[in-house]
């Protein structure tokens, strides 16, 4: 009798399988340098507008041209590190290159003073921005490409990808109070009636504080990307070395092709469409978080400086409590979940405990009792974790079902375009929210007296973006064919073929 599809085959992980805990432990330090380094980024490039006074239209520029950059680097660079035959394995010189120069680059980037053009501050961080980003893609896509292939095992993967999930949660408690540290002489973090940091700062401008903040930035990304690729072990570090071909119209050729045969790949694409919604409807909607909780949920404080101030402490709050939930709270129960009745039920699940969680987030924006809003973030938490934690794994499993239907390892390839097409998102969201934005009727200029209906668009938006991106996700892994029992008989068939037993 077959079984019922996700049903768990009571497989256990062998322990030559098992990736061992050191080794977990410093792939997750990869994941913190690749969420640290853009989340940092994103938020010292405020020293351009409010430090050096750039026209908000060139600080937009500069965000939006290394999009374009990715829509080449990201595939290009997958496709290379697939290709690449070293001593050092395929994906360990990237890696350690990549975060070498990235944290060099970075730091560079934000070494500026007052006293230039403009247009000089706009060049000079827009090409070294440029260069950043072909550098960093250099050793993100490997370093993902890399935690695709660590172990065979179906239940591994996902305990692997857990760890990097729970490794990039201190980013997301840590970069939020960047932009308090650069702006205010004294911080003074109090909740509620508790005063939780407070300190003279250091700096003697923001644009000091964002040399300084972009320095250290710079030595995290390099000391800790460097060490996947001096100890974490690649498993396919030996392939045979693809055929030697110098025509450059060959190497085209066989990257388009290499493109249009992962499109092809249902499952693949199923997890990227899934990503996208979910991922893009939550950047989407996180923008209007602010503007919600300031003008909403603040704004009947008497003037601006203390609407700023309040709402400020909260979303600091929020972030960081969401953060410790991720970490501590959503990763490992969906590890475990996941490993008693497979990926595909355990992601149908926490999917639907998230839009529980944007329930209670609409309940929780209460101008009488702000910091109810702190009880959506336990459930909130699966959102992103889970995603990444869940849909990592998959894509483990999609590259074994690639090699047994094409005969190659192509875990770059789908590195690369996995994150270009969400990294295409990103750009459509960041457009897209102003659009929206101006659509609720929302003028700076009103201050605090914003109209009734802006205030409800902005929550509908808020709210309900990510719960329906979430549903129309949900619908589409209910159809995912890699199962549990299925992952294992593709394997066995690999095995089968190289010849082990």
């Amino acid at each position: 009798m077959s079984q019922v599809k996700d049903q768990p085959s009571h497989h256990e992980t062998a322990p030559k399988d098992r990736v061992p805990l050191f080794q977990k432990i410093i792939y997750g330090f990869g994941s913190f340098v690749n969420q640290f380094a853009g989340a940092a980024m994103g938020q010292l490039i405020l020293v351009l507008n409010l430090g050096l006074g750039v026209n908000p239209a060139l600080v937009g520029a500069i965000g939006a041209f290394p999009r374009m950059l990715d829509a080449f680097s990201d595939p290009l660079i997958g496709y290379a590190s697939d290709q690449t035959r070293t001593r050092w394995g395929r994906r360990k010189p990237w890696i350690f290159f990549g975060a070498l120069f990235s944290g060099f680059l970075l730091a560079l980037m934000f070494h500026l003073y007052k006293g230039q053009s403009e247009m000089f501050y706009f060049w000079w961080v827009l090409g070294l921005q440029a260069l950043f980003v072909v550098f960093f893609a250099c050793y993100s896509i490997p370093w993902l490409a890399l935690g695709y292939e660590m172990t065979p095992d179906y239940h591994e993967r996902t305990r692997l990808q857990a760890y990097a999930s729970f490794f990039a949660q201190p980013v997301w408690m840590i970069v939020p109070w960047i932009p308090l540290i650069l702006t205010s002489k004294v911080v003074d973090l109090k909740i509620w009636k508790w005063t939780i940091v407070n300190f003279q700062s250091p700096f003697t401008d923001i644009t000091h504080a964002a040399r300084v903040i972009a320095i250290i930035v710079g030595i995290f990304i390099t000391i800790f990307g460097i060490l996947p690729a001096i100890f974490n072990k690649e498993i396919y570090a030996n392939l045979p070395k693809p055929p030697k071909d110098k025509r450059y119209a060959n190497v085209l050729k066989d990257l388009w092709h290499n493109c249009v045969t992962s499109f092809k790949c249902g499952p693949f694409l199923q997890l990227v469409i899934v990503t996208f919604l979910i991922f893009n409807g939550f950047m989407l909607a996180s923008s209007f978080t602010a503007y919600v909780v300031f003008f909403y949920v603040f704004g009947g404080q008497p003037t601006m400086d203390l609407m700023y101030q309040n709402g400020g402490t909260l979303l600091g709050a929020f972030g960081t409590l969401s953060s410790v939930c991720t970490a501590f709270f959503a990763i490992p129960l969906t590890t475990w979940i996941s490993s008693k009745i497979g990926k595909r039920k355990t992601f149908l699940i926490t999917m639907s405990l998230a839009i529980f969680g944007y329930v209670l987030k609409w309940v929780g924006y209460s101008t009488t009792q702000p910091y109810l809003l702190l009880v959506a973030a336990p459930f909130l938490a699966f959102h992103l974790g889970s995603l990444f934690t869940i849909v990592c794994s998959m894509i483990a499993d999609v590259c074994d079902l690639d090699e047994l239907q094409t005969g190659t390892r192509r875990e770059g390839m789908f590195s690369g375009i996995y994150w270009w097409i969400q990294k295409l998102g990103m750009a459509g969201a960041s457009i897209l929210s102003g659009v929206l934005l101006n659509a609720t009727g929302f003028d700076i200029k009103l201050g605090l007296a914003q109209t009734a209906s802006t205030l409800f668009y902005m929550r509908i938006f808020d709210v309900g973006i990510p719960i329906v991106t979430s549903l129309i996700a949900i619908y589409i892994i209910w159809t995912f064919e890699i199962n549990e029992e299925k992952a294992y008989e593709i394997r066995n068939q690999l095995e089968a073929r190289r010849g082990k037993t």
